[in-house]
């Protein structure tokens, strides 16, 4: 008996390169933050090697945001930009930046 194929994912809005490369460096900025955050933390080299690669994340993020601006491309266009980003899981990604909920009083051990 073979398993059902998942879903689909919704297809992707049309982006400019520079677009494209904006959100893939905001993500990366994202998921770098989230091994960073000491509320979801496990060790400290984990947010070390996290924190020296944020800062080619941030990097490639000013240059995708530069390009866009030499070229005149001076609005965001934040309904795409934001379709995009929740193809790309943002949201959930997002989510691992701040703080976790409160534990309740029954937990015990880390976090996954």
């Amino acid at each position: 008996m073979s398993r059902p194929w998942p879903p689909e994912p919704p297809p992707l809005p049309a982006l400019t390169r520079a677009e494209c490369d904006v959100v893939d460096a905001y993500l990366d900025a994202l998921d770098l933050l989230g091994r960073i955050n000491p509320a979801r933390g496990r060790d400290t080299y984990r947010g070390l090697r996290a924190a020296q690669g944020l800062v080619a994340a941030a990097t490639r993020l000013r240059d995708a945001l530069t390009l866009m601006h030499e070229r005149g491309e001076s609005e965001l266009h934040a309904a795409t930009l934001e379709r995009a980003l929740r193809v790309l899981d943002g949201e959930r990604r997002a989510a691992l930046v701040g703080p976790p909920a409160p534990r309740r009083p029954d937990e015990d051990g880390p976090r996954p």
